[in-house]
This record gives structure tokens, C-alpha cells and sequence, in this order.
């Protein structure tokens, strides 16, 4: 029987941890987010939950796939899919130093 659960992993990967807080930054440092936490008084409390939330799910899933456990990953995937009318369009962004 499947049995669907959180892991905490308790031995760090520094690594992971640096990229995890890097992506959060990434994701949240700008944009929208900057301007949603002003229009509605969002507190820096409540920031700083939100962002370890994320930063929290974002190492989750750097070590399924530095594991290469794939089927949970998709396993995330097939349960949080989201319905198409509330994001229509993606548009990957990549941010980053290219090679000329």
C-alpha cells in the first residue's frame, strides 16, 4: 500500500542547502512577489515562513533528483498538477552567465 508522507532528512547537504536558498531568492527575491508583500502588509514574519517553505520543498526535490528517484518525483508531479486555468501559458526563464 502507498502511503503518501513527508521525509525531513536530518544529514545535510550543503550543497543542496546553498541552492535550495539561492532558488528561493531566485523565485521570490523579485518581481510580483516584492510588490504582493507591499500591496497586502505581508510582515517580514510571514516572509521568512514562506520562503523556508519553499526552500524547504525546493531541497526535497534537488535530492530525488540527485538520487535519481525519478518515480517520486513524477509521483510530485501527478498529485500537485495543476489545472490549466489557473496557468495557461509557462514560458521557461533561465537566468545565467552563457559561453560566446
Amino acid at each position: 500500500m502507498k502511503i503518501w508522507t513527508k521525509v525531513h532528512i536530518k544529514d545535510k547537504n550543503r550543497d543542496v542547502e546553498l541552492t535550495a536558498k539561492s532558488l528561493t531568492n531566485y523565485l521570490y527575491g523579485y518581481g510580483p512577489i516584492l510588490d504582493i508583500t507591499r500591496k497586502y502588509q505581508i510582515s517580514q514574519e510571514d516572509r521568512a515562513l514562506l520562503d523556508g517553505y519553499t526552500a524547504n520543498r525546493i531541497a526535497g526535490i534537488l535530492m530525488l533528483y540527485l538520487s535519481k528517484d525519478y518515480k517520486r518525483i513524477n509521483n510530485i508531479v501527478n498529485k500537485y498538477n495543476i489545472d490549466a486555468s489557473k496557468l495557461d501559458n509557462i514560458v521557461p526563464e533561465i537566468e545565467g552567465y552563457i559561453e560566446k
